[in-house]
C-alpha cells in the first residue's frame, strides 16, 4: 500500500499542506518543521509525486474548468454550465489568468482529458464544476495533490477540499414548504438524475419538509428511461399529486410539456417549483417559480479560492455557502382555488 502525504501528515502531526510545502521547500515553514517532516518521510519510506511537486512550482497563467459529462440534451443545453464559465472567465480576468475547459461523453474520456492537461503542465490547478458520485476526476486530484475547487458538496474528504455550494437541504425544504404553504399536500419529487449531490442534497430537503409538516414523502419520480416517462401519468395519480418540486429549471420545462401531454393545466391542476432561476424560468409561459441560485457568485468565489490555494493563501478544509432567493412567478397557486 502506497503511502502517502496524509500519512505523513498523521504521524508528523502537522496538516497536509504543511507536509506538501515541505516537499516543495517553501519558505513559510521553519527549518526545525522541515526536518522533522522529512524524517517522518524517510522512515515511512514515502516518494514525492514528481509530477505534482513540479507542478506546483510553475506558474502556467492558466486554470483548467471541469464540466460533467456532457452525455444528454439536458446536460448539454443546461444554461448553468454557460453562466458558470461565463463568472469563472470574468473572475479569472481579474486575476490575470485564462482558462482551459475540459470536457467529454464519459467520466473514462474525462479523466484522460484532465491527466493530460496536468501531465502537460497546461494549467496550475482546476475548478470542478459538479459532484457526482461515480466521478474519478476528483479522486484523481485529490491523490495527485493538485490545487482544485469544487462547486457542490464532495462525497469523501470534506475537511481537505474547498468547495463552494448553495445550502441545497435547504433549497429542497424551502421550495417543498412553499407548495406547502400554499396548501398542497400531495407533492412529488421529480428527477432526472441520481447520482449527483445536488439530488441528494434537494430531495433531502424536500422529505424533510414533508415529515416536519406530517405529510408522507414520497419516493423521488426518476425520470432516466424512455419508459420512466411513460409511467409518469400513473405515478401522478397514484399519488393524487397536486404540485411538483422538480430538481432544476431545464428539466422542470420538460415536465411541464409531459404533463400538459396527460391533460395537466400549469398551474390550475399541477402546480410546480424548481431550481437555479435560470434563462429558461421566463422563456415560455406560465413563468416558472424557482429558487435562485446565484450562479454568478457560485464561479467567481470558485475561482478566487483556486488562486488562493494556487498561491498558497489558504489551505484545504474550507466550505463556503452562496446565498439563495426564492422568485415567484406563475407555476404555483393556492390548492384552494382550483
Amino acid at each position: 500500500m502506497a503511502i502517502t502525504v496524509k500519512d505523513v501528515a498523521k504521524k508528523a502531526g502537522v496538516a497536509t499542506s504543511t507536509v506538501s510545502r515541505v516537499i516543495n521547500d517553501h519558505p513559510s515553514i521553519s527549518e526545525t518543521t522541515k526536518k522533522k517532516v522529512r524524517k517522518i518521510m524517510d522512515e515511512l519510506g514515502y516518494v514525492p509525486n514528481i509530477t505534482a511537486r513540479n507542478l506546483g512550482k510553475r506558474v502556467s497563467s492558466a486554470v483548467g474548468v471541469i464540466l460533467p459529462p456532457l452525455d444528454s440534451k439536458e446536460r448539454l443545453g443546461n444554461p448553468f454550465y454557460l453562466e458558470i464559465m461565463e463568472a469563472i472567465n470574468e473572475e479569472a480576468r481579474h486575476h490575470g489568468v485564462t482558462t482551459a475547459i475540459a470536457t467529454a461523453k464519459s467520466f473514462d474520456v474525462l479523466l484522460e482529458n484532465v491527466q493530460r492537461m496536468h501531465l502537460q503542465k497546461q494549467v496550475d490547478g482546476f475548478i470542478l464544476v459538479y459532484s457526482d458520485s461515480d466521478d474519478p476526476v476528483i479522486d484523481y486530484l485529490y491523490e495527485q495533490q493538485i490545487p482544485f475547487t469544487l462547486i457542490g458538496q464532495p462525497y469523501h474528504h470534506e475537511n481537505e477540499i474547498i468547495y463552494i455550494d448553495n445550502d441545497n437541504q435547504l433549497l429542497g425544504k424551502q421550495a417543498t414548504e412553499f407548495l406547502i404553504d400554499n396548501g398542497h399536500k400531495n407533492i412529488l419529487f421529480v428527477t432526472n438524475t441520481t447520482h449527483e449531490s445536488l439530488y441528494f442534497e434537494r430531495y433531502f430537503g424536500y422529505q424533510k419538509a414533508m415529515m416536519l409538516a406530517g405529510l408522507s414523502a414520497q419516493p423521488s419520480v426518476t425520470l432516466e428511461q424512455a419508459e420512466d416517462y411513460l409511467d409518469f401519468d400513473t405515478i401522478l395519480k397514484k399519488a393524487e399529486a397536486t404540485a411538483l418540486v422538480v430538481i432544476d429549471d431545464i428539466f422542470a420545462l420538460r415536465t411541464m410539456q409531459l404533463a400538459q401531454m396527460y391533460g395537466y393545466i400549469i398551474p390550475e391542476t399541477l402546480s410546480m417549483i424548481s431550481f437555479n432561476n435560470s434563462i429558461f424560468s421566463t422563456l415560455m409561459h406560465p413563468y416558472l417559480t424557482s429558487i435562485d441560485i446565484d450562479i454568478s457568485e457560485l464561479g467567481r468565489v470558485a475561482m478566487q479560492k483556486l488562486q488562493e490555494l494556487i498561491h498558497e493563501e489558504v489551505s484545504n478544509g474550507v466550505r463556503l455557502v452562496i446565498p439563495h432567493r426564492l422568485i415567484k412567478r406563475e407555476t404555483v397557486v393556492p390548492l384552494k382555488e382550483k
